[in-house]
């Protein structure tokens, strides 16, 4: 029996250090159990679903052209970057799509391969389109550093035990699904693997605010919106795009000293491949 677990035990180390990557830019070490085929058909099938559910805006045209527009650009952005760090693989199978739907939930949220939703109750908040490109650059950012499949890992290993990675996405569909929703805020244990999703969410807000400096728009804006953002929550509970997140004094201090200075970098890099058009 000990010898058994020991093999176990062996076989386990070993997928993690075989399936141990790094996050673009920041560096950190992360662990991605699940193929990214996997992840992609995990994300279209419940991208689909989604929309099938939900009334995507067409009557406020001015608003669908901003989220069209801001996504696309900082899509351009990122893909031109990430070639020339050689990381294009990490979005080699993506099809963006950029969606307003209509619901006033203070959300937004982008799937592996590039399945981007805002939440018509954050434009409001959101404003301009500075105030729009760090939410969607944030949750961009989420997509490019493959935090879902981090996210799900942890879960697979957490919630499956020692059940092998391939029985548990065949024999367990139903498992494997929930955690792909709780990995994205879709589900109802939202929020179950939460101080993970905060290690995340820091990572998100300084690669957002990088790839928005890249496709053109004032990192600094990203210190205004969520300054609103906390005057949105006020004294009641956090809407559901901060659910998971740093706190709001936390996250404005890391932009101001951190994230911010660091983006603005990036901004002359823009202008230099503007210039070379």
């Amino acid at each position: 029996m000990k010898t058994l677990r020991s093999t176990f035990l062996y076989i386990i180390l070993l997928a993690v250090m075989i399936s141990c990557s790094k996050v673009p830019i920041t560096g950190r070490s992360q662990l991605n159990l699940l193929p990214e085929s996997q992840m992609l058909a995990l994300s279209n099938t419940q991208y689909n679903e989604f929309l099938s559910q939900n009334q995507v805006v067409s009557t406020n045209n001015s608003q669908t052209e901003m989220v069209k527009r801001v996504g696309n650009n900082i899509r351009v952005a990122v893909e031109r970057f990430l070639k020339e760090q050689g990381h294009e693989e990490l979005i080699a199978d993506y099809a963006w799509e950029f969606n307003l739907v209509q619901d006033n939930t203070v959300n937004a949220w982008c799937m592996p391969g590039g399945k981007v939703v805002v939440y018509t109750g954050i434009m409001p908040i959101a404003q301009t389109d500075d105030g729009l490109a760090t939410v969607m650059g944030h949750e961009i950012a989420h997509a490019v550093a493959r935090h879902g499949n981090e996210r799900m890992s942890q879960g697979l290993v957490a919630e499956l035990g020692g059940t092998a990675l391939q029985v548990a996405i065949a024999d367990k569909p139903a498992q494997t699904q929930q955690l792909f929703n709780t990995a994205y805020g879709l589900g109802a244990q939202y929020g179950v693997l939460l101080p993970f999703g905060r290690t995340q969410e820091t990572e998100a807000d300084r690669l957002g605010t990088i790839f928005m400096a890249l496709a053109g728009y004032d990192p600094a804006a990203s210190i205004s919106f969520w300054q609103r953002m906390a005057q949105n929550a006020g004294g009641s509970a956090p809407p559901e795009f901060l659910s998971t997140h740093p706190s709001n004094e936390t996250r404005i201090n890391n932009l101001k000293n951190k994230f911010v200075p660091e983006a603005q970098k990036y901004t002359q890099k823009h202008e230099e491949m503007v210039v070379q058009k």
